[in-house]
């Protein structure tokens, strides 16, 4: 419970601290930090318009979709507290239930029969599908590390003792932080502020849905950022007392989004057909957080 109550308190102002980060590195004043939560909550205050070519499908995706996002949230732990949600293997059902929640976005964008929104729904379907790998694979390697199956045992048995347990710590954050951008279609996979839908991939895919349903949509981006945010966080808490934790936690998702901010102010976008290419790469650097934990574990000797 103390995990979903850091989160949504985070992502209330994560998305303000990315923007800001920009602004400030853009050498611009830029909004406030609260900014985009009250543009989501002014389009929460809106109703939704339906076009006529469009089934329920359309209208209750969002819902879904959000609905996934908060339920995953409620796997994640606290240090050695448990998420509202724990069970073995628990990572499995965390990873599949955002699925859901994707599979009805691109379901939706797909029922508009818009080309440009199909289009962004294949891109989405393709891009997920290569970081997924990304993902088991990381966790697997944990899962033989610590020799537990839930996300609390795992991040509450992992400790960092050694020179190679240190190098595996940057390669997962690295791991995460990237299927952040993958999952939230963010810079160098897409740029959210693109006008130009030839080359947007989430942004063109939600172009049809407009008040309530569009602030679901927007505030379920902010609470994937922190959301997976708190999984890197988990990574260096250990089990530390709360006055110790809850500190950790807020000053690790400032810098993650602060860390995003730098990064989509000094890349620039991948071109899209080699985007595939990146994605998959991940799998290769969880891979090597899977070797690592075979020489920690003396599997080589």
């Amino acid at each position: 419970m103390i995990s979903f109550i850091l989160i949504i308190i985070t992502s209330l102002f994560f998305g303000g601290i990315i923007i800001r980060t920009k602004s400030i590195t853009s050498g611009r004043k830029g909004p406030g930090i609260f900014q985009p939560i009250k543009d989501i909550i002014r389009l929460l205050k809106k109703g939704s318009v339906y076009s006529k070519t469009t089934s329920f499908i359309f209208q209750i995706a969002p819902s879904i979709y959000i609905t996934s996002v908060i339920m995953a949230i409620m796997i994640i732990p606290f240090g050695g507290y448990k998420g509202i949600i724990s069970f073995k293997g628990d990572f499995v059902f965390f990873a599949y239930v955002l699925g859901v929640g994707k599979f009805f976005n691109i379901i939706s964008a797909l029922d508009t029969g818009s080309s440009f929104e199909g289009m962004g729904a294949s891109r989405e379907a393709l891009f997920s599908m290569f970081a997924e790998p990304a993902f088991f694979i990381l966790m697997g390697s944990l899962t033989l590390l610590t020799g537990h199956t839930s996300f609390q045992q795992i991040f509450a048995s992992l400790h960092f003792g050694s020179y190679i347990s240190y190098i595996l710590g940057v390669l997962a954050t690295f791991v995460l932080v990237m299927i952040t951008m993958v999952e939230n279609s963010r810079m160098p996979i897409d740029d959210p502020t693109t006008h130009l839908e030839l080359t947007m991939i989430h942004e063109v895919m939600i172009l049809d849905n407009s008040g309530f349903d569009l602030g679901m949509i927007l505030y379920a981006t902010n609470l994937k950022f922190a959301m997976y945010g708190a999984l890197i966080a988990n990574l260096f808490m250990g089990t530390f007392p709360l006055y110790l934790t809850i500190p950790i936690f807020f000053g690790m998702q400032m810098l993650f989004a602060i860390a995003i901010g730098l990064l989509e102010s000094f890349t620039a976008r991948f071109r899209m057909n080699h985007n595939a290419q990146y994605i998959l790469a991940l799998s290769s650097v969880s891979l090597l957080i899977f070797l690592g934990v075979l020489l920690i574990l003396g599997q080589f000797s």
